[in-house]
């Protein structure tokens, strides 16, 4: 089973980067394979778009959508949980796996 991590980046300091790898270490550790968009190999200075372009294929190859904390005031991790939700992803939220 594939995770694929979602949350906020965008505005965040270090683009939330402490979240993003504390829950991939949780989930690695329950036996899941990650996906971390904070490690996607785009640079710093690709646009918001190329960004999402990247993660959004991304999470067409995983099995699940983990929601961190805040996701719902992000625009990238709002159109990712909609598009888990409208393929039949699981989607489980921080604390709830």
């Amino acid at each position: 089973m594939k995770t694929y991590i979602s949350g906020p980046i965008t505005g965040v300091p270090d683009y939330n980067r402490t979240a993003f790898a504390t829950a991939a270490k949780s989930l690695l550790a329950q036996g899941r394979a990650v996906f971390n968009p904070t490690e996607n190999g785009l640079p710093e200075s690709a646009t918001w778009e190329e960004h999402m372009r990247a993660d959004i294929k991304a999470l067409m190859d995983c099995d699940v959508i983990h929601m961190l904390p805040g996701w719902h005031r992000s625009r990238g991790a709002s159109l990712e949980r909609y598009l888990a939700l409208q393929i039949g992803m699981t989607v489980d939220e921080a604390g709830e796996i």
